[in-house]
């Protein structure tokens, strides 16, 4: 099947005794057994596993060309658990400019358990290979970069990298519609599905697909001893949300390559970062690795942190809120929301300046978007 058609039928047949086409909720949280060790059905208790997630984890496998999916219930829970398969000693290598949740995991909560990281200011694949070294076992890429948008050529690291060196890319800002990892050989793709996947702004969640039987395994146990998996209704919303992949990421994009040519033209614009600008720095990769580009358009605003204010003040339509990718545009600021416990000497080497605004445009009218950005910057 194509993707269009994975979103809305894979891992979701119609139930076999009432032919019912949505899939039901199972709140279930635990299944008769036909004696010790019989499971009638596959499922025992439910935080490893139930009809609802395994559902939902057949279709986000499917959208990303992979054999297995995971889900939990957040977007760092995800990434959690793949650091939690790791060893002490053990070293991950990312870039510098990450998202700040992933920078807090790497620098607040697992040097406790001696997981180091190396932190690469680059963005090129050449730079990233060259810092791996005999600890290195984890390279962890976001591309598109948040918030700044920054491109890394994904089927370059992989074909480089050596073997026993995964390859884990977050996907978030992409999605599945525009950018498929697994393809290009990465070997891990991780999601908040919070974000695009679900699209509505109403779950936490997050995924994890590979095409690795071992690494599924070894994920599995993580959902199961660690337990921060997804609710029933959550795999549900996540599930319909997934449905209209297809569609909405087509307005998020034509919406947003209004905007970024509009900010690109405004007095009070010192800069725009957006990856469907020819000129982008990472364009021609993204051309090759990526089918389109998102929604998500970030620009430095003229005066500073008191016009950046002034600008969050005024807007109407746009929303000033955590988190991005839902039918609804949003705006926020990075330097102290998405990015605020990132030390502010690296946030000033990385670019999060404080005359950094980041929008997530939304499936709006494209007129009214303008109009609201209009009347904000005058």
């Amino acid at each position: 099947m194509h993707l269009n058609t994975k979103l809305i039928h894979a891992g979701q047949e119609p139930d076999i005794q009432t032919g019912a086409v949505n899939v039901a909720i199972s709140v279930s949280s635990t299944f008769k057994q036909d004696g010790v060790g019989g499971f009638r059905s596959g499922f025992e208790y439910a935080r490893g596993g139930n009809p609802s997630r395994n559902s939902l984890e057949t279709t986000l496998a499917a959208v990303e060309n992979g054999k297995y999916g995971r889900a939990f219930a957040s977007g760092l829970a995800a990434s959690s658990a793949i650091i939690a398969t790791l060893n002490p000693g053990d070293e991950i290598i990312a870039t510098a400019d990450i998202y700040g949740g992933t920078y807090r995991l790497f620098t607040k909560v697992y040097p406790k358990y001696n997981i180091k990281v190396k932190w690469v200011d680059s963005h090129s694949a050449v730079d990233i290979l060259a810092a791996i070294t005999p600890d290195t076992k984890l390279i962890w890429l976001e591309t598109p970069t948040n918030p700044l948008l920054n491109i890394i050529d994904i089927a370059k690291v992989a074909a480089k990298k050596p073997a026993s060196v995964l390859l884990v890319v977050d996907n978030t800002f992409a999605s599945p519609f525009f950018q498929t990892p697994l393809d290009l050989g990465a070997d891990l793709v991780i999601h908040s599905t919070t974000k695009y996947i679900s699209g509505h702004s109403d779950i936490i969640g997050g995924a994890v697909i590979t095409n690795s039987a071992e690494l599924d395994e070894a994920l599995h146990f993580q959902q199961y001893a660690n337990g921060a998996v997804p609710s029933p209704f959550d795999c549900y919303l996540t599930q319909r949300g997934l449905k209209t992949l297809a569609v909405r990421m087509e307005r998020h994009q034509s919406n947003a390559y209004d905007i970024a040519h509009f900010l690109r033209s405004h007095a009070h614009v010192e800069k725009v970062f957006f990856v469907g600008f020819t000129d982008h720095p990472g364009h021609a990769i993204a051309k090759n690795q990526m089918r389109g580009f998102p929604g998500m358009v970030s620009f430095l605003i003229k005066g500073g942190r008191k016009a950046a204010d002034q600008f969050f003040d005024r807007v109407k339509v746009f929303t000033f809120a955590e988190s991005l990718g839902a039918v609804e545009s949003l705006t926020c600021y990075p330097y102290l929301m998405t990015h605020g416990g990132i030390p502010e000497e690296i946030k000033d080497r990385i670019g999060i300046a404080d005359n950094l605004i980041r929008l997530s445009v939304g499936i709006e009218d494209i007129n009214d978007l303008l109009d609201d950005l209009k009347q904000a910057l005058e």
